[in-house]
């Protein structure tokens, strides 16, 4: 039976980068739900508005551990604008794709890095990013169950 995952999402679920908790982040991001089982945070390290460095923990199945790993994967070195225009699209595709019942993944993994991000901006400007809000349940709202 083929498998519903790319060898991409398999690599980052069995070998996560960027695993664990960070000492002292300048950003943390918090999203998901306890009740559909899905939880990101996110650390992120800045420096002259470079994103230094990245780290996840995630409470979550495979698809959701393997956005995480590849979202701090392709952030690391990214200005802050730049990070915030890596997409849940652009991790699926990273990934070479995710079946469709776990695209809310995807989105979990760019929604814990803006509010990160959000809490970046929080502490050193004292204003968080414009009409940020993750979303409550966004796997209900992705599959309506």
């Amino acid at each position: 039976m083929a498998s519903p995952y790319s060898t991409k999402v398999m690599d980052h679920f069995m070998h996560p980068r960027n695993v664990g908790e960070m000492e002292n982040p300048d950003g943390t991001g918090h999203v998901g739900n306890p009740t559909c089982g899905d939880i990101m945070e996110m650390y992120i390290k800045v420096k002259d508005n470079v994103i230094t460095d990245a780290k996840f923990k995630t409470f979550g199945c495979g698809a959701a551990i393997a956005t995480s790993s590849m979202a701090t994967e392709m952030i690391k070195g990214k200005t802050i604008d730049e990070a915030l225009a890596v997409t849940n699209k652009a991790v699926a595709e990273a990934l070479g794709g995710l079946p469709a019942v776990k695209m809310h993944c995807s989105v979990l993994a760019e929604e814990a890095l803006q509010s990160a991000i959000d809490d970046y901006l929080k502490k050193t400007t004292g204003k968080g990013l414009p009409g940020f809000k993750p979303h409550d349940d966004i796997h209900e709202e992705v599959h309506g169950n």
